[in-house]
């Protein structure tokens, strides 16, 4: 038990936070099809979710990293699977 408990103080403390922007770029993109596919305003979708207006912008933008949770939570509002989001 305490060889796994250091491999994963090892795993933990290696790992860096990792920012792909193209990536971000495209899903974006790909979130602002789906949204206007779908009939959703930025506003409208915004206020479904709960959240600002302004996270939906920087999403589709890619300036906003954000969780996989509140990737799923979008996709249900729209109606798609969470992976159809990552359809680029």
């Amino acid at each position: 038990m305490l060889i796994v408990k250091f491999a994963y103080i090892i795993i933990f403390t290696r790992m860096k936070y990792v920012r792909d922007d193209e990536f971000l770029k495209c899903f974006g993109e790909r979130l602002r099809t789906v949204r206007k596919s779908k009939g959703f305003t930025q506003e409208k979708l915004a206020f479904e979710l709960g959240i600002e207006v302004s996270q939906i912008s920087r999403l589709e933008r890619g300036l906003l990293n954000t969780s996989i949770s509140n990737v799923y939570l979008i996709a249900q509002k729209l109606g798609v699977k969470t992976s159809f989001l990552f359809d680029f």
